[in-house]
């Protein structure tokens, strides 16, 4: 996969589209762990949705360079 594509002229890095596609996937966990009433058991909600961001974000990044 290259590394950065163009977008009108500008170079954006790949890695950006795996960001936002990591932020879709982490809004529909939260709406669903919401539903399903995991943060009632979570110390810090605020906290555990970023860890969950930054662990979905950590596994496309990976599952990209494969």
């Amino acid at each position: 996969m290259p590394r950065e594509f163009s977008l009108l002229d500008a170079l954006i890095p790949s890695m950006f589209l795996v960001f936002l596609a990591s932020i879709l996937l982490q809004t529909v966990l939260d709406r669903i762990m919401g539903r399903c009433g995991v943060y009632r058991y979570v110390w810090h909600p605020p906290l555990f949705r970023v860890s969950v961001f930054f662990c979905i974000f950590g596994i496309c990044g990976l599952l990209m360079l494969r």
